[in-house]
This record gives structure tokens, sequence and C-alpha cells, in this order.
């Protein structure tokens, strides 16, 4: 069996935030492996790990590390493919390892999730092997359901608990997740179907949204954006949502409390990467609201303004099964200065 996901944690007091994602691995059925390595005390195991793991077929690597987490960076350090970091909470809260794996600079980006959210960072590699993998996707999806399910479940207990003389229910028929299918959009005027969707909440995003876009036609890869807010425009979002549901990934970005991530995770199983924006709290405040998702709803955030970050995550995602992609990737990480 071809390892899909390799997992590496700094340290062996890592692995109960390890045993969540090989959960939800086991569950979708995504086949893995998972080493011990420090980036600081046997840095060249790991990097050993990932150039091996890289040649071998690995799709995705995770790196889930505490206190100045540098492992997710040392990984993509060494590889072309998409990295996850999992932020462990061993001091202050898991920020300090949050920002080191958050804030990488461009050309490494790592994808990171909540502190101690192993489940998402696996849900999130199986949503990224999924974009071609149709039996993935499809146990993403069905995994999405019970999340609802069980909040459903949650409700109706917690509710029996009401007592109070004025408590006047009402019902409500949910159908469950909005799986909408959409029409594909034309880029440029042309019949070109768009692999991304790029999404900035505010016309303040678009110095952000252009370092994105202007990587993304750097490398060839096909894009619909679209300046829309959830908040201010929920209905045209939800059918902006619904038009572009073909595509195979979003990249949204937001600063504040950065609503635009949450709103696409509500309504699409693919993946979702999050550019926090530093409108104000020097982007802290979207930082935060973009990484600490619930369980089932992984955002992939890089570091706050970094759409260069963005774009280049977004590639490695796509280079899986194309190898156009990945030739230009790596080409221009070897590149880098």
């Amino acid at each position: 069996m071809n390892t899909k996901v390799m997992i590496l944690l700094g340290s062996s007091s890592d692995f109960n935030i390890a045993q969540k994602a090989i959960n939800v691995l086991e569950k979708i059925g995504v086949n893995y492996d998972i080493k011990v390595a420090s980036a600081h005390r046997t840095h060249d195991k790991v990097k050993q790990i990932v150039l091996e793991g890289t040649k071998s077929g690995v799709d995705v690597f995770m790196g889930i590390a505490g206190l100045s987490a540098h492992l997710p960076g040392i990984i993509a350090a060494n590889t072309y493919k998409p990295v996850i970091g999992v932020p462990v909470d061993v001091k202050m809260g898991g920020l300090d390892a949050l920002f080191a794996n958050a804030q990488m600079p461009f050309g490494a980006p790592v994808a990171t999730v909540g502190v101690d959210r192993g489940e998402n960072g696996a849900i999130l590699a199986c949503q990224i092997i999924g974009i071609y993998d149709e039996k993935v996707r499809a146990n993403v999806s069905k995994m999405r359901e019970e999340f609802f399910d069980k909040v459903h479940e949650d409700e109706e207990e917690l509710l029996k608990k009401v007592k109070g003389r004025l408590y006047s229910p009402q019902k409500f028929n949910f159908e469950g997740e909005n799986s909408g299918i959409s029409t594909n959009e034309v880029v440029n005027n042309k019949n070109i179907v768009p692999e991304i969707a790029v999404i900035p909440g505010s016309y303040s995003d678009m110095k952000i949204a252009q370092q994105t876009t202007n990587f993304l036609d750097k490398v060839g890869i096909a894009y619909d954006m679209n300046i829309i807010s959830p908040i201010r425009y929920p209905e045209r979002f939800e059918k902006y949502l619904d038009r572009v549901e073909d595509v195979k990934l979003f990249i949204a970005i937001s600063g504040l409390s950065a609503h635009v991530t949450g709103a696409i995770v509500a309504h699409s199983n693919k993946p979702v990467i999050g550019v926090p924006c530093p409108v104000q709290l020097g982007g802290f405040d979207a930082l935060l609201s973009m990484i600490n998702m619930p369980p089932g709803v992984p955002v992939a955030t890089v570091g706050v303004g970094n759409g260069g970050n963005a774009a280049l995550l977004a590639a490695e995602m796509l280079a899986l099964e194309n190898k156009k992609i990945k030739d230009k990737i790596f080409h221009l990480k070897k590149h880098i200065t």
C-alpha cells in the first residue's frame, strides 16, 4: 500500500494529537505512516524522511509539534508537496507553535490548522487528496454529514433539559449540507474552466488578492475571482458559491473576524485556503478567526498578508496530479532567494 499521508511528530508526547488524525484517516480510508523526528534535535532524519517520502509518492505531509514548532517549516523546505501544520499546546496556549507554523516566508507555505486540531489536519489532508480521488472525496462528504447529525442529536438532548415556562419551540425541516451544483464561470471571456475560486471579502483586501492571482497567472492556473462579503451580502455570497461549486479549491482573503473562510467551509467540502489580512491588530484577529475552526471544517491558513504562499500552496495541491504545474513549482522553489 502506498503511503498517502506522512505524519511527523516533533515528540512522542504529541501522539495524543496524532491519534485524532489517525482516527480520521482510518475512517475515510487513506493510507498513512507516522514517524517521530525533531526539527532541531534530528534535523537530518526529518530531511531524509521528507525527501524519500516525496520520491515514493506521499501526497501530503503533516507536521505536529509544539513550542517553537519549526517542524512543518522544515518539511516544507524540502518538498513541493502540500504540508499541513498542527500546532500543539505545550506552553502559551499553543500560540508560539501556531505562529511558527503559519508565519512562513514565501516559498515554503504551511497549511496551518487550529491548536491541537489533529482531526482537522487529517480532514484537510483528505480534502486535498479528494481533489483527484472521488472515493476519498465521497468519504469526506459522508463524514461531514455525520458531523451535521451529531449537532442535531446534541440539540435534541439539550432541549430535553429546557423547562422554562415561556419556552416556545418552533419546528424546522433541515435538509443537511448544501452540496450545490453549478455552472462553470468563464475566465477572461474564454471557455476556460477555473480550477480555483479566489474570494476577497472586501476591496481593501485586493492588494493581497493581487499577489495571489499574479502567482496563479505565472504558474498557469485558471481562476475566478469575486469580491463579496458573506456578512454584507449573504444571499449573493451563497449564489456565487453555487455557481463555482465545480472548482477544485478556494482561496479566501479577509481581515477582521474573517467570516469569508467560515462561510465557504460551511458550504463546500473542497479545500479552503485562508489568507488573513492586517486590517486591524496586525491581522491577529483574522489569523485566529481563520485557524481556530471547530472539528470537521478546517481552513488551511497561511501567514498574515501572504497571498503568495496561498497561491503556492494551492499550486502544490493541484500539482499532485498535474505534472506541468509540479514542474513549474519545483523549479520556482529551487530558485527563490
